[in-house]
């Protein structure tokens, strides 16, 4: 029998061929013989996503042209294809697939994962064969040969294929007809495009419009809080009156109501004086979004490049599956992290009694764990002089994974909370402060800069009935606008949308669905925002370009502006994911969206008054004239060089940059007008060799051509 595990990239394969007796490593596959397998098994691969939707003008050649009268495009039916760069590695794994008597599924355990491994198996024409699923956390040898040996059921994960499946359909019915609709309307009121529009990247970048709209139009208003300096036998400390007043005169006359004039010791009397000794647990283990939040608070790493490190260290096979919203671990897992405790103490340098020993149900709860379990480290443990070794930012990814473990299995924050009210003629004036007992847990992860506005009071020893003296007065405040987004946040933001929903019904749907968009594709979304110049960062601070706010000032009052849409979207994929709802009936769905906004976008972005500033931005530079098209201008683009009829059609375009080589816009004009530029240094081999030579411009695309000298 041959068996054809089909893994989701090469290292994952090389990770999966590691934990066998004997591979051979051919071209795209490796050969294995190992007890495991009865008969012949192979491991083959994809480059991630092998298949993928096909464009538009692939079903009809004049869905080529950006013209409203061609809305909506709605295949029939959908087809996929393969791209050029990756047709070698499906012609290898296609061949494999053939061969194969069983199939095992061997790609992430997840929704995208089943997507990517289904839609090669039935691109391959392979569908019907037999498959069985490997469904594991961590890439360890032994994780892996036990998740080999007790493989699942392929056909219980079709579900996930079909909610997948139909996730990214809907994405391209959305993204390929709602980014020409308004990228061809905002170009009719003379602004410049193209506006991408998404499911989810659309509400997301107006929730963050949201928060910049409210901070630009702020008007700050001052106020005035009654303020009083006690003075009593044991020390002084400062307490503030529960009510808050517009003017200064309004507190003064709350003051001579009850006889006390400002800035003089008036008798007063300590009427509650409360000491309570608490504690904290440590915090919950980290998902993904945690982890992201986390690291850009404390180092400024953007959520994608905390994604990518901790990619990388899940692939060290040093912690466990990385794209997980799960904050909970299972007794198995508990088990295990308990057993190498003292190892993982002496890696994070850290000494201290373990104090919990047994699982608490803040951490450890079988039943919470579905898919995946929380972020933690694998049993193999790094040794700090292998911790030292790594990239600053794997290590201190690494570290807050180990410590967050630690942490389970320290002793609470302890602390004494104070407050005192104090009576002076009868006006109520509170305080409150904390004394730290113990930091417990907290040593792990050092000291946290504290906000002025969060630190915590020391007050004096004083008792009930005990005689004080206070000194009233008003003091002035001004109120503070929200605070602007940091890249961090928007990860909270997304995960916790339902705060910025009033509907009850969305915010439980949006509760349900952990927010909008997934812990796999936050980061991804985020990115996208910056990719297409709608959202700018500058020191890990989030603003809105005016490219995002006039996409948002049009979509304003539509579902498109609204985190409720995806929500429901996201709660019926789910339902598709269980088995309790179709792809077909959700397409339908999408399908009345798209038409609907077809219908009411023309009267609603006509209706909209966009500032002049707005139609008046410079356009791109020209570079030279279109060689495709002849009518067009090749415009510095931002990331790339683009010709300005795009709209009518016209889809030529030229890199920044060629395998690391920068291309200026005289190289590019030259390509245009002459079809071809001068001997080039400085461009470097997939080997990493570099190499000199000059670029022609043939068919639409850029060629090398390789000097004859020796």
């Amino acid at each position: 029998m041959t068996t054809v595990i089909l893994a989701e990239k090469p290292s994952q394969a090389k990770s999966y061929a590691e934990a066998f007796s004997n591979a051979k490593k051919q071209d795209g596959y490796f050969e294995i013989a190992d007890p495991l397998f009865n008969g012949q098994a192979i491991i083959t691969w994809g480059f991630g996503h092998l298949v993928s939707l096909e464009e538009p003008h692939a079903y009809r050649s004049d869905w080529k042209k950006w013209k409203l009268d061609l809305l909506p495009m709605i295949p029939e039916t959908f087809r996929f294809t393969v791209p050029y760069d990756k047709k070698k590695q499906f012609g290898i794994v296609k061949k494999l697939l053939h061969r194969a008597d069983r199939i095992v599924v061997a790609t992430d355990s997840d929704r995208e994962g089943e997507n990517i491994a289904r839609s090669i198996i039935e691109h391959a024409g392979m569908g019907s064969k037999p498959t069985k699923r490997l469904w594991i956390n961590s890439l360890e040898k032994d994780v892996i040969r036990q998740g080999f040996e007790s493989l699942k059921e392929g056909s219980d994960y079709l579900p996930l294929y079909k909610e997948a499946q139909t996730r990214q359909i809907s994405d391209w019915i959305v993204g390929m007809n709602l980014s020409r609709l308004y990228t061809l309307l905002l170009q009719k009121k003379g602004i410049d495009g193209p506006f991408s529009v998404g499911r989810v990247q659309t509400p997301t970048l107006y929730m963050i419009w949201q928060r910049h709209h409210e901070i630009e139009h702020f008007k700050p208003e001052p106020f005035f809080d009654l303020v009083a300096q006690v003075h009593t036998a044991d020390g002084k400390f400062t307490a503030k009156n529960d009510e808050r007043f517009k003017t200064n005169e309004e507190a003064i006359h709350k003051l001579e109501q009850h006889s006390i004039k400002p800035n003089q010791l008036t008798k007063s009397e300590i009427i509650k004086a409360e000491k309570k000794k608490k504690k904290a647990q440590a915090p919950s283990l980290h998902s993904l979004s945690s982890l992201q939040a986390n690291m850009n608070r404390r180092f400024k790493y953007s959520p994608s490049a905390v994604l990518k490190t901790v990619q990388n260290l899940y692939e060290k096979k040093i912690v466990s599956y990385p794209r997980t919203d799960c904050t909970y671990i299972t007794n198995n897992e508990f088990s295990y992290l308990k057993n190498q405790l003292d190892k993982m103490k002496t890696s994070a340098g850290a000494e201290f009694e373990t104090y919990y020993e047994r699982p608490r149900p803040k951490y450890v709860q079988d039943s919470k764990v579905q898919e995946h379990y929380a972020l933690i480290p694998t049993k193999k443990v790094l040794t700090a002089a292998q911790i030292s070794a790594l990239a600053p930012q794997e290590r201190n990814v690494y570290l807050e994974v180990l410590k967050s473990a630690l942490a389970m299995f320290h002793d609470d924050y302890h602390y004494e909370e104070t407050k005192i009210e104090v009576s002076v003629n009868k006006l109520i004036f509170k305080a409150s402060g904390k004394v730290e007992i113990k930091k417990g847990w907290k040593e792990l992860f050092g000291q946290e800069k504290q906000s002025k506005d969060k630190e915590e009071a020391t007050l004096p020893n004083v008792s009930k009935g005990q005689p004080a003296d206070s000194k009233v007065a008003p003091k002035e405040g001004v109120t503070k606008p929200p605070k602007p987004y940091t890249e961090g946040n928007l990860i909270t933001m997304m995960k916790t949308a339902g705060k910025t929903v009033e509907d009850e019904k969305a915010q439980a749907i949006l509760k349900e669905t952990e927010g909008i968009g997934t812990e796999a594709t936050r980061a991804a979304i985020i990115e996208t925002l910056k990719k297409q110049q709608y959202i700018s960062i500058t020191k890990n601070i989030v603003a809105v370009t005016q490219k995002g706010i006039t996409l948002c000032r049009v979509i304003e009052g539509t579902l498109l502006s609204s985190p409720e849409m995806t929500a429901k979207w996201e709660a019926y994929l789910k339902k598709i994911g269980r088995r309790q709802g179709s792809q077909e009936a959700f397409l339908q769905n999408i399908q009345k969206f798209v038409l609907h906004l077809l219908q009411t976008a023309p009267d609603k972005i006509e209706g909209t008054a966009l500032q002049k500033s707005e139609k008046e931005r410079p356009s791109a530079e020209e570079v030279a004239r279109c060689p495709a098209c002849k009518t067009g201008a090749i415009k510095d683009r931002g990331k790339f060089y683009g010709c300005s009829e795009y709209a009518s059609g016209c889809k030529q375009t030229f890199p920044k940059a060629l395998l690391s080589k920068r291309l200026s816009p005289a190289q590019i004009k030259a390509l245009c007008e002459k079809g071809k530029t001068t001997i080039l240094k400085g461009f470097k081999s997939k080997g990493g060799k570099r190499f000199s030579a000059a670029l022609l411009f043939k068919n639409g695309k850029i060629e090398f051509e390789f000097s004859s000298n020796k």
